[in-house]
């Protein structure tokens, strides 16, 4: 379907909020072990305010460079539960959202968003609380002229994200985790916790048996 110059795809598959919350427990840095350092975007897309963290169901979009009409037409499409993913072609002269979409976003219940490219209005965003990650800031805003895609597989930060993906976002970076590696990823990271928490604990009786 296209509505104008907007090319939007069929329904996906949503994951479920309970396994959503699964993946609110662990860091961006144990997944990315858990799946063998695979699928972490590039290191360029870093949150836009210290401590914003998202977990969501991926609603990926694809602008031009510097344009965001694909972006305003998917906030018919956003469901609670998904993370607005948007491939800008990591352009740095226009900001493809500011305070106004993120707001939105959150309204219709997405809980974040990724972007390959610069936004703008950091500190409202962070007084407002929208889990932003991008490239960086600029106060430049964006044309609204198009084409772009909304629902269709893209590229950010070096990772392939398709719809229906779950995406895990922090103060180290982003990952992405296909919904068929769900469950070893689970099951990875959680050897992967236990594992890290006796490290600490050995660590810690290090330090007492040196202080003592």
């Amino acid at each position: 379907m296209t509505q104008d110059n907007v090319r939007v795809s069929s329904p996906w598959h949503r994951v479920d909020e309970e396994t959503l919350d699964r993946f609110r427990t662990h860091s961006v840095a144990n997944l990315g072990d858990a799946l063998d350092r695979l699928n972490i975007v590039d290191g360029g897309i870093a949150p836009i305010w210290r401590g914003a963290k998202a977990v969501g169901t991926a609603l990926p979009i694809m602008t031009i460079a510097g344009d965001n009409k694909a972006v305003i037409a998917a906030l018919d499409h956003i469901r609670p539960g998904d993370l607005v993913v948007i491939n800008a072609f990591g352009y740095d002269g226009r900001a493809i959202i500011g305070d106004n979409l993120a707001q939105r976003f959150a309204a219709f219940g997405a809980t974040g968003a990724v972007v390959d490219g610069y936004v703008r209005d950091a500190a409202i965003i962070e007084e407002l609380g929208v889990p932003v990650f991008a490239r960086g800031l600029t106060p430049a805003g964006p044309f609204k002229n198009g084409p772009g895609s909304i629902g269709e597989a893209v590229a950010v930060g070096g990772v392939v994200v398709h719809p229906g993906d779950i995406v895990v976002a922090d103060g180290d970076g982003v990952i992405v985790i296909p919904p068929h590696r769900v469950q070893e990823a689970l099951a990875s990271v959680e050897e992967i916790v236990a594992r890290e928490a006796a490290l600490d604990a050995e660590a810690a009786e290090l330090r007492n048996a040196v202080a003592r």
